[in-house]
């Protein structure tokens, strides 16, 4: 059909057609792909670079018409007498091109998607937003979806169109401020990117996709085009197990693990392991060592490994260090199969400022307050997510979901909650801006909170929420419904600080601690805690555990093996960061590996042996479980014994239908002859003793011990116990 260009461009004026020509129209949709005009269709494609098109009929494959070119920066054009399905045969300098016109296709995201994503609420957001891999009428492609309502344009850009923000503009969908574009015949895995300019014209640098879910391994940068094929997963009756309420009841044992560090291929470049080699030596050994989780360290996608994963970007892309989501879903599969849940840490308090990232994402402070004095943490140079806006709270929310969803996690870690929770946080008078209210409450954070734990509990009966919360802050692990803030667990920062600077000093000096031993039990039933010895503790300067113990290397050993059982006894769930079971000589470093060599060495075999045998002893006794949350589970046996550095615990199972009795000696002095009132009358079993020669001991024990009819601490009877030097003992009393 021959048609002049004046028609083939009706109705596009001159200042349209340069801003499409130099990537600024804001609706290339108005512009390209098949318009009405005249009784005819006509189709305009911007292809630069390209050497000729042609339009094919869909049906019989034949050529309708060659188009015409229309402006010689790449813009063509043809017209067909009617409309009927077209595709496009383009001719670049070194091949053909045959597919659809993305701009042949009507909307994408329907009304109800956009008003969800508005309000906050659509909490399957990498289903909608991002990179989604699907078909539409029968086409494969790939949908793009991004938010950024104060761009003036935004493009798709990749491999696909030689990362050229010009060829595949975007629509905007004005009631969400989101920008949509199908592309046929994309497949998973291509790279891509946003191009951005914002309300000034500026070309922002291309921008990551903050809800994709594959990416590039660092350094590079690039999003990836994921797979929409569903994991095959084989996990059911881990997934349809124990309640959540079960699960936190038993004997909950976690190991804290950084996944590029935990072991290194000295034979390939002293590479990280990936998911698939950690599924077959991480999982076996933390099943085998009793643990009932593994919780890794930040693994969304982030930019500085040195952060060690807590300064994320990709809130929805398991990071590509150590292999694809496939690979991730199958670890996880894995670790359920062999009985071990999983915990991820995951990061709503801040990210980082690369300008390739969230920072100023459309040329505006759209995911982070604009406002320094809330926006910006000092501490870590980061930027602070503004959850006074409905989509980023969505945003965060649906990333939770994600991993639960998604990859079958079983409890997420809240990193930095005080950070949270406070606005004058790690900040000076007049550094901070007060609440509505004149206080330094972050109300904000505070119904994020809230919103995230109840939505994760309705939505995942399954998941466990741990908060990193190191201050009074009230009812952390209270019910929303009741003032709390929802999560299920908090960890003991209190505790830890507590314990481990009463055993780093001489036992000589320890009588003047005494009671900071003591002092958790104050407040250890005003919240639900786990007592964490964690990497913040064998980093930096801080020294290894190991290396944090006084005296002599039999002492150091000894007064380890006494801390660790004396952590196991008391009420609280348990974690321990690796290498720790294994009494590792140095600090955690995180470019390294546990060294593992050390396990050569008795002393370090006894260590491991007795982390094993602490976490099966605490599975097999429920008095070491249910003391863990309930008051009625725990009395001291002995707290007042300054003098000696003599503690002893007497935990319940319920209804007191057994007992133990828990006994630390804190001091290199054997005491024999050591009496101590028990409740119950009768033989008790000496269960566990860490001066036990196959923890590297000296071997003094107890064994069976009757009790006599001599009070003792307010108790008609007692036993007359040997405890050896820097030792804690287990023992069973009689059943009831």
């Amino acid at each position: 059909m021959n048609v002049e260009r004046m028609e083939l461009l009706a109705g596009i004026g001159q200042d349209a057609l340069w801003a499409l020509i130099e990537g600024r129209h804001g609706d290339p949709f108005s512009i390209l792909g098949p318009h009405e005009s005249g009784g005819m269709t006509i189709v305009r494609v911007y292809l630069p670079g390209a050497e000729a098109v042609d339009l094919i009929d869909t049906t019989s494959g034949r050529v309708v018409t060659p188009f015409s070119i229309a402006h010689p920066s790449g813009l063509f054009a043809a017209a067909a007498a009617s409309r009927t399905g077209y595709r496009l045969r383009i001719t670049w300098p070194d091949a053909v091109q045959i597919t659809e016109d993305p701009y042949s296709f009507g909307l994408l995201l329907g009304e109800l998607d956009l008003h969800l994503i508005s309000e906050g609420t659509h909490y399957s957001l990498s289903r909608t937003l991002g990179a989604v891999a699907m078909s539409i009428d029968g086409i494969s492609g790939v949908r793009f979806a991004v938010w950024a309502p104060n761009a003036r344009r935004v493009s798709v850009v990749g491999d696909f169109n030689a990362w050229d923000g010009r060829r595949n503009p975007m629509r905007l969908r004005q009631s969400a401020g989101v920008w949509e574009l199908f592309i046929p015949r994309l497949a998973p895995g291509e790279r891509y990117k946003f191009e951005i300019i914002d309300a000034h014209g500026t070309c922002l640098p291309q921008k990551a996709d903050p809800v994709a879910r594959a990416s590039e391994a660092a350094p590079s940068t690039a999003s990836i085009v994921a797979s929409s094929t569903p994991f095959r997963w084989n996990d059911d009756r881990w997934m349809k197990g124990r309640s959540r309420q079960d699960r936190l009841e038993g004997a909950f044992s976690v190991y804290e693990v950084h996944a590029g560090s935990w072991l290194r291929d000295q034979k390939d470049g002293n590479r990280s392991l990936d998911w698939v080699e950690l599924s077959q030596r991480l999982v076996p050994y933390v099943s085998d060592m009793g643990f009932t989780h593994i919780e890794l360290l930040p693994i969304m996608e982030h930019p500085f490994g040195g952060s060690w994963g807590y300064q994320p970007l990709g809130l929805f892309a398991p990071t590509g260090r150590y292999g694809t989501p496939e690979d991730f879903a199958y670890f996880i599969d894995r670790c359920h199969g062999a009985g071990v849940g999983v915990i991820l840490d995951w990061v709503p308090a801040h990210f980082p400022t690369d300008v390739w990232g969230l920072a100023r994402f459309d040329g505006s402070a759209l995911y982070e307050h604009e406002d320094p004095r809330e926006g910006f943490h000092r501490d870590w140079n980061t930027l602070i997510y503004n959850l006074g806006r409905n989509e980023v709270k969505g945003f965060l929310i649906a990333s939770a979901l994600e991993w639960l969803e998604r990859y079958h996690i079983d409890g997420l870690r809240v990193d930095a909650v005080a950070s949270m929770l406070y606005r004058d946080y790690s900040r000076n008078e007049g550094e901070w801006i007060p609440n509505q209210y004149g206080g330094r409450e972050n109300l904000e954070s505070v119904e994020f909170f809230k919103h995230l734990n109840s939505i994760i509990h309705e939505r995942c009966p399954h998941a466990i929420t741990i908060a990193e919360e190191s201050t009074a802050w009230p009812g952390v692990t209270k019910p929303p419904e009741q003032g709390g803030l929802g999560f299920d667990i908090k960890w003991n920062m209190g505790w830890m600080h507590d314990s481990l600077s009463y055993i780093e000093k001489d036992p000589i000096y320890r009588s003047y601690a005494h009671g900071t031993m003591t002092f958790g039990m104050i407040y250890a039933y005003s919240e639900r805690f786990i007592l964490p010895i964690s990497h913040d503790e064998v980093v930096y300067g801080k020294g290894s555990l190991l290396t944090k113990m006084p005296g002599d290397e039999w002492q150091k050993f000894a007064n380890l093996r006494s801390y660790l059982a004396f952590m196991w006894g008391h009420p609280g769930k348990k974690l321990l960061f690796m290498g720790s079971e294994v009494a590792q000589p140095g600090e955690w470093n995180h470019d390294g590996s546990v060294s593992w060599d050390v396990l050569d060495r008795p002393q370090h075999v006894g260590i491991q042996r007795l982390v094993k045998d602490l976490n099966g002893l605490y599975a097999d006794e429920p008095a070491l479980q249910f003391g863990d949350f309930h008051p009625e589970g725990f009395e001291w046996a002995a707290a007042d014994d300054a003098v000696n550095s003599v503690l002893g615990m007497l935990r319940y199972a319920p209804n007191r239908a057994s007992s133990v009795l828990v006994m630390s000696n804190f001091t290199p002095v054997p005491r024999y002859g050591y009496r101590i009132g028990v409740p119950s009358d009768g033989v008790w079993i000496e269960r566990m003793t860490t001066d036990a020669r196959e923890y590297g001991g000296s071997g003094l024990v107890n064994g069976a011990v009757s009790t006599e009819p001599v009070p003792a601490h307010g108790r008609p009877v007692s036993l007359s116990l040997t405890l050896p030097p820097l030792s804690t003992i287990f023992l069973k009393g009689p059943s009831r």
